[in-house]
This record gives C-alpha cells, sequence and structure tokens, in this order.
C-alpha cells in the first residue's frame, strides 16, 4: 500500500470530460510512494441539511474516502465563472453537519482543464475561497490552468508530450507539499 493516499475529485459528470481525462491521466504520474484515487460524486443527493443526522450511504462513503487520504485534488472545469453546482455539493455534503467535516486539514491541490485560453482560472479562484474556509492548506504554485488543444492528450488517453513535463512537475510539486505537510 502507498504511504500517501490521495482522492482525486472530479467537478464534472460528463463521460468525455476533459477534466475527468486529465484526473485519470494523472494517475500514472504519482510517484511511488502515492497513489492517486478518483472519488465517485455522481451519485450524491442534493443536499438538504435535513439530512445531516441521517447522511445517505453515498455520502457516508464520500466522507470515509476523504477521511481515510493523506490529500485531495480537485481536477475542475468552470461552469459560469465559477465551480460547478455538482463540485459544490460534494463539497457540501463532506463538511457537513458542522464540525465534522471530512475536508479539515487536508492538503489540497487544484487543477481544470478548459477550451478558453484561461482555462479554469476563475472556477480555481472560487474553489480556492472555499478550500480557505474549510481549512485545506491548498497548493499556491505551480497553478495548473491548462488549455484544452490538440495534443493535450496522447493516444493512451495520457498527458500528451507537449504537455507532460508541466503537468509531472504539477504533481511533483503537490506530493512534495502533502509530503510536507504530513511530516
Amino acid at each position: 500500500m502507498s504511504a500517501f493516499q490521495i482522492a482525486v475529485v472530479v467537478g464534472s459528470l460528463r463521460r468525455d470530460s476533459f477534466n475527468r481525462k486529465l484526473a485519470q491521466a494523472l494517475v500514472p504520474l504519482a510517484p511511488k510512494d502515492f497513489a492517486f484515487k478518483l472519488v465517485e460524486i455522481g451519485d450524491l443527493p442534493l443536499y438538504n441539511q435535513d439530512d445531516d443526522g441521517a447522511q445517505a450511504a453515498s455520502v457516508q462513503r464520500l466522507k470515509g474516502e476523504i477521511a481515510a487520504s493523506q490529500g485531495v485534488i480537485f481536477v475542475t472545469p468552470e461552469y459560469n465563472r465559477s465551480i460547478p453546482g455538482v463540485l459544490t455539493n460534494a463539497i457540501d455534503h463532506a463538511s457537513r453537519p458542522y464540525g465534522k467535516s471530512a475536508w479539515a486539514g487536508k492538503p489540497a491541490g487544484v487543477l481544470g482543464v478548459s477550451v478558453g485560453a484561461i482555462g479554469t482560472s476563475l472556477a480555481q479562484q472560487h474553489l480556492r475561497n472555499v478550500l480557505a474556509h474549510l481549512d485545506m492548506p491548498t497548493l499556491g504554485q505551480p497553478e495548473g490552468f491548462i488549455q484544452a488543444k490538440d495534443g493535450l492528450f496522447g493516444a493512451d488517453g495520457g498527458i500528451g508530450a507537449d504537455s507532460k513535463e508541466f503537468v509531472q512537475k504539477w504533481v511533483d510539486a503537490y506530493a512534495a507539499w502533502v509530503r510536507r505537510l504530513n511530516a
């Protein structure tokens, strides 16, 4: 078993999402002592505070996966200059009930890919604000605003040659961040 289990949360439910492809392509880039695991958020009910006392099995599963991890990578698209509702819903569920947040203290990393020239920069900034409130120390540099363009992904689904060095440097910086905060 790897020393560091990292939960990877994808803020898109779309089957062919660029962000899902990016998240999947991160898995083989993980250092040998890390294991990146995509966690499911598409089966969560809409958050309702009335359910805090009896959270759904899918919510309990998500909270358990986050609690068992030593860090979290968020890979998010940008919807209407912010984070998608499905990601907000997952964040809300795992942060509740008040005082029992699964996110607290988990080192976070934020990435995203979009067809736009600025990638998902605005969504990432909004997400960073949320993560600060959740007490998640978040990797500041390098930032990962990735533009979807030909060659981003190779035929095997991995990161293409033109972007691999950048993405690997981001993964390595995140891993160093997690090691430092878990020391």
